[in-house]
């Protein structure tokens, strides 16, 4: 579908889109909200300059370094979400692309959620097919890495990586038999042309995305962005009718800034077709919705019984 069609379909009446999208996801799904867990097994000192991260060694906020963690600390937070009926875990690391020490212990990080019974998906930067082979031998399933926002307002949010990049990872990872998350950020200044051409990019990736997570800015102090508008939540329940409607059978995730939604906000994204939560007390570095509010919000919708 070329830009103009999606174009069309993100500009209709709310209403209507709202209906199309919960239509498919009613047809495509069975109304479930996948719980998955984020954890940040190394944090900081990324040579990255993303404009949105914390953990950029080119800006100055609070983000303490920390190296990889223990595999046995790992192992008891795989245990505790377990617990909780997540699904999926997911782990981040923040590199530009990792080393090789650092991928075998992250080879064991898998190996660890794997023996568990739980799905597991990574996130380490840029990798090539060598790499992300080794991650499929070690048994990952998903390895999230994310486009951020258009290819035409890429380079006004990262200078230190092109567009083209995160597509030459994303196809390594599809070489190398590994579903796909991918998804981006709203609210980084872009416009709605921007957002438009950020979803047409997703449906032309190397690899279908099967899980794309889309994330509301969190503005960090410290970083470019601290001080950017905050988006209008009309456009991120667009956004997701949209990924919903051209992606029938993804797992579409609400992600970062969800704390920042109501439960009234948060229903009627999943209503439009967002079927993924990350669960805990905190995403890599931000905050994230109370664990106790997120069970009440799921009963009140009579979701994951």
């Amino acid at each position: 579908m070329d830009h103009s069609a999606i174009a069309k379909i993100y500009k209709q009446q709310i209403f209507a889109l709202i209906n199309q999208a919960y239509h498919i996801h009613m047809e495509n799904s069975d109304l479930d909200i996948e719980l998955c867990q984020l954890i940040s097994v190394k944090t900081g000192g990324c040579p990255e300059d993303c404009g949105y991260c914390s953990q950029s060694n080119k800006y100055n906020t609070e983000i303490k370094l920390s190296p990889l963690m223990p595999a046995h600390e790992v192992e008891e937070l795989v245990i505790l979400a377990k617990g909780h009926k997540v699904k999926r875990m997911c782990l981040g690391a923040a590199y530009k692309s990792p080393n090789s020490k650092a991928l075998d212990k992250v080879c064991e990080y898998i190996d660890i959620i794997k023996r568990h019974g739980l799905e597991s998906c990574v996130t380490l930067g840029s990798l090539t097919l060598e790499q992300a082979k080794k991650l499929k031998n070690a048994g990952l399933d998903y390895y999230n890495h994310n486009i951020d926002t258009s290819p035409e307002y890429y380079d006004k949010v990262v200078t230190t990586r092109k567009f083209g990049d995160r597509v030459d990872t994303i196809n390594n990872v599809g070489k190398a038999g590994i579903k796909i998350c991918c998804g981006g950020i709203l609210g980084l200044g872009e416009s709605i042309d921007d957002r438009i051409s950020f979803i047409h990019a997703l449906t032309v990736l190397p690899y279908k995305p099967e899980s794309i997570p889309i994330n509301l800015l969190v503005p960090i102090p410290g970083t470019p962005l601290a001080d950017a508008k905050k988006l209008d939540k009309m456009e991120l329940v667009r956004t997701i009718a949209v990924v919903r409607i051209l992606f029938p059978g993804t797992r579409v995730r609400l992600t970062a800034g969800r704390s920042t939604l109501s439960e009234l906000e948060q229903s009627l994204c999943f209503m439009a077709g967002a079927n993924s939560i990350h669960y805990g007390d905190k995403l890599l570095t931000t905050p994230n919705n109370d664990q106790n509010e997120d069970k009440q919000l799921l009963s009140k919708l009579g979701v994951n019984d």
